[in-house]
């Protein structure tokens, strides 16, 4: 089973915090730490650990970083023919501060991630053609993002997209993916309604479904996750645990959706295994780092 990410990857700059500062203030912080991020690369990592086999398409920066996270991919086992290095670009980094409660506030400078263009997928066409979906975000340029969803309809791939960062969208693409995966606050920002609650996700996510688009699923954090269509509604109930930090765990999420999903063949079954891999996932500190093989998450008994 072969899973394509077409994406954005990061060197993620933690800095653990007590508040943010204020406009001004300058602050001691408790700790800080580097580790490898960025959304497509997390879901594609989150992927590898489970056993899917990777097909990772994007970009690297021209310094240390980006040769720091090539190397982090061939030893995960990805195909990496299509990591490819800007001359003279930096590549993609996160500031990330983490507060006490392991709520997260994150800056993203694109870096290599903006020279991905449309060309790269019809280079990596013939091997696109051998996986089992395709996976995108929006830290990539968005002329790419749709020509990929054009390239999988052509080809018969289906494509899971996960609007993050949140961006107008032209629905005239995202009507052609299989499933629409935003968090609350990527669905509010994109139907314009108020997310606070499931019900008002239920409602916002009813409007994209009015609007043509076939599967949405909504990742809701501690109160699980959302599925609607034009004729079923499943709210998956959450995997309560004590998080550390829940910086990556909607890419957790997106990662185990598609592993199960394409194991399994059940879009609930496969709800209700993400929920669990990303739940585990806040309860490690850091991104990738915090995300558990297959037979690590099987024989975790919550």
């Amino acid at each position: 089973m072969k899973v394509a990410v077409i994406g954005s990857n990061m060197i993620d700059l933690v800095t653990t915090i007590d508040r943010m500062p204020r406009l001004g203030e300058t602050l001691e912080a408790p700790a800080f730490g580097m580790g490898f991020g960025g959304k497509g690369a997390n879901q594609a990592v989150a992927l590898a650990k489970l056993g899917c086999e990777v097909l990772m398409v994007t970009k690297v920066g021209d310094d240390l970083f980006g040769r720091s996270v090539l190397e982090n991919f061939k030893n995960l086992g990805m195909d990496t023919r299509y990591v490819e290095p800007v001359p003279g670009a930096s590549n993609g980094v996160a500031p990330i501060f983490v507060d006490r409660d392991a709520n997260n506030s994150i800056l993203i400078v694109k870096g290599a991630n903006n020279a991905l263009k449309p060309a790269d997928v019809d280079r990596a066409a013939e091997d696109l053609r051998k996986c089992r979906m395709i996976i995108l975000q929006l830290e990539i340029d968005l002329a790419t993002v749709y020509h990929a969803i054009d390239w999988g309809e052509r080809n018969g791939i289906p494509v899971i997209l996960n609007p993050a960062p949140a961006a107008a969208l032209d629905f005239a693409y995202v009507r052609r993916t299989a499933f629409f995966v935003p968090n609350e606050t990527e669905l509010e920002l994109i139907t314009g309604m108020p997310v606070t609650s499931p019900e008002e996700a239920r409602q916002a996510a009813r409007s994209l479904v009015r609007d043509g688009v076939g599967n949405v699923i909504v990742t809701l954090g501690g109160k699980g996750s959302l599925w609607v269509t034009a004729g079923r509604e499943e709210l998956v109930p959450p995997c309560i645990v004590r998080p550390v930090d829940t910086t990556g765990a909607g890419d957790a999420f997106i990662g185990s959706f598609t592993y199960y999903y394409l194991r399994l063949g059940d879009v609930l079954t496969a709800m209700t295994l993400a929920n669990r891999y990303a739940a585990l996932s806040t309860t490690r500190p850091g991104t990738q780092t915090s995300f558990v093989t297959r037979e690590e998450f099987e024989r975790t008994d919550f």
